[in-house]
């Protein structure tokens, strides 16, 4: 993210895993007030730009975008500062990860497009699960959610308390974490709980 910082001195936005119209992990380095600006619009709503990124993968510059922008998006994206910039989108279409980056004074370079492209592949895939976890654990860590002591949880399975404790640590070790407030964490965050 710093050299995305780098890249795009307007600022850029990255919306990782972008799953039933959220995603995962949203961060954005554009002005504030655009972002408050763009928030109180709804312009994820309306904005050319994420249409063109989750409807395909590649890259594209602002100014080669020709879908329609009936709510002047991008006109009043000049107002504050973002003149020129690119769009950068990759993985499957039901898990989307979308990339913009913006800048002041001139459009971005084949080169700096296509390390940014990079970028939000790396991004991507260090975002997704390593594996997929097994019913079971899925099961036990929403028990766990629940506040649940593993004897109680262990219980209304109808299994052992070694049982339910060996399905937490599969978790664990799914998703490359030692305990099991970070498989929690993790689990909400991909929305697996």
């Amino acid at each position: 993210m710093q050299r995305l910082t780098e890249i795009a001195p307007a600022g850029w936005q990255t919306g990782i895993h972008i799953r039933f119209a959220q995603p995962l992990y949203l961060r954005s380095t554009y002005p504030q007030s655009w972002q408050d600006h763009y928030a109180t619009n709804a312009y994820s709503l309306r904005d050319p730009l994420v249409f063109w990124g989750i409807s395909r993968t590649g890259t594209v510059r602002w100014s080669e975008i020709t879908l329609p922008d009936p709510f002047g998006v991008m006109d009043k994206a000049r107002e504050f500062g973002l003149h020129y910039g690119a769009v950068i989108s990759c993985g499957k279409i039901t898990s989307r990860t979308i990339v913009g980056i913006a800048h002041g004074e001139r459009e971005f370079t084949d080169e700096e497009i296509a390390e940014t492209a990079l970028l939000t592949d790396e991004l991507h895939l260090a975002a997704d699960l390593p594996q997929k976890l097994t019913p079971a654990a899925v099961e036990a860590l929403a028990l766990s959610a629940e506040g649940l002591t593993s004897e109680d949880a262990a219980g209304r399975l109808g299994i052992t308390e070694d049982v339910f404790e060996a399905r937490l640590a599969s978790a664990c070790s799914t998703l490359g974490v030692r305990t099991t407030a970070e498989a929690l964490r993790m689990a909400r965050e991909f929305q697996l709980i």
